[in-house]
């Protein structure tokens, strides 16, 4: 069942384009804190990428790309993780999660369960395909479907409860 939401695309020229995305980041960085604090948290729940969905699926690509390229290279400046190895991957994957999640919105212009897991299962899909070659290894390229199964779910339904719910205007 897909649900009618306002969604924008805002342009990085708009002061609130700026504001979003710079809450969003912020998002990006204390949630993954928090998901450190259990072991193997990070990998298991995906944090990073949390709030690239909901900023890019409802303000659009340009806040969506500024949260996806600001947000892994801040933690990893600030909090050593991502690590620096794997933090091109992470960057692809955050861009491309960006840039589908607001295509689909923009297409659609509705939100719901099933078009939020199209989003994930393909960024996820993509990027791995992309992780893979740049690290020379499929399995080390395909471990968030191994190990961050319960972090797309997360994904999938927080997006949608946050989208839904919380981000009404």
């Amino acid at each position: 069942m897909n649900t009618t939401v306002n969604l924008y695309s805002l342009s990085l020229r708009e002061s609130r384009s700026l504001l979003y995305a710079a809450l969003f980041v912020v998002g990006n960085l204390l949630l993954p804190q928090l998901c450190h604090l259990i072991p193997q948290g990070g990998l298991m729940l995906l944090p990073i990428y949390f709030f690239t969905l909901i900023g890019a699926y409802k303000y659009g690509w340009q806040v969506g790309l500024l949260t996806a390229l600001l947000s892994p290279a801040l933690n990893s400046a600030l909090f050593g993780m991502p690590a620096l190895a794997v933090l091109p991957g992470i960057m692809v994957k955050s861009a491309l999660l960006a840039l589908t999640a607001a295509y689909i919105a923009h297409r659609h212009q509705s939100v719901s369960i099933a078009l939020l897991l199209a989003v994930v299962l393909a960024y996820q899909v993509v990027g791995s395909l992309v992780e893979s070659a740049m690290l020379g290894s499929l399995a080390l390229g395909f471990q968030d479907f191994r190990i961050g199964i319960l972090g797309m779910l997360l994904q999938v339904i927080g997006g949608y409860l946050f989208i839904k719910y919380l981000l009404k205007k």
